[in-house]
């Protein structure tokens, strides 16, 4: 085996790759979720458990970050390690983490938004399991993220009971 099929990804490719899908799924949420928030968001019913507006921004600003670091640990791991899965589901749950924002706010629709975060919290899941296994403190980083999508999962499922 060649010394450099040890080595990691570089950290000028690793950082980006890391960095650009969370920064891309934040600002694809953001742009389907702010414009909704004071109108459709405020209209409609919600549990008793819906959290206030403002905490909403703070925590997914942490978990963005918490979810690139871990995508970084993973990229910085030895080439030999197989990363192909982690990374693949990384950027499925990635994916769907901006499609929920797409359904829930920017379709205004709770019952689409259902249909999203479903598989969004079972490919989160998985994503943790893969990470665990290659790097616990990477794994460990998207545990609040998996609890949040649950949450959020379970506030979903009840803003659509409320209003449909």
């Amino acid at each position: 085996m060649i010394e450099s099929e040890h080595r990691p990804l570089p950290w000028l490719v690793s950082l980006p790759l890391a960095v650009a899908p969370v920064v891309a799924a934040s600002v694809i949420g953001s742009l389907a979720t702010l414009p909704n928030i004071p109108s459709w968001y405020a209209s409609i019913v919600k549990p008793w458990f819906t959290p206030p507006n403002w905490i909403f921004g703070p925590v997914w600003t942490v978990l963005y970050a918490m979810m690139a670091y871990a995508m970084l640990r993973i990229l910085r791991r030895p080439a030999q390690e197989r990363r192909i899965w982690p990374i693949v589901v990384f950027m499925l749950q990635v994916t769907l983490n901006a499609a929920w924002s797409v359904a829930f706010f920017g379709g205004r629709s709770p019952l689409l938004g259902m249909i999203v975060i479903v598989p969004l919290c079972l490919s989160v899941a998985w994503n943790l399991a893969l990470f665990w296994r290659r790097d616990r403190i990477s794994g460990a980083l998207l545990a609040p993220y998996l609890a949040w999508v649950t949450f959020a999962g379970a506030l979903n499922f009840a803003i659509w009971r409320l209003n449909g």
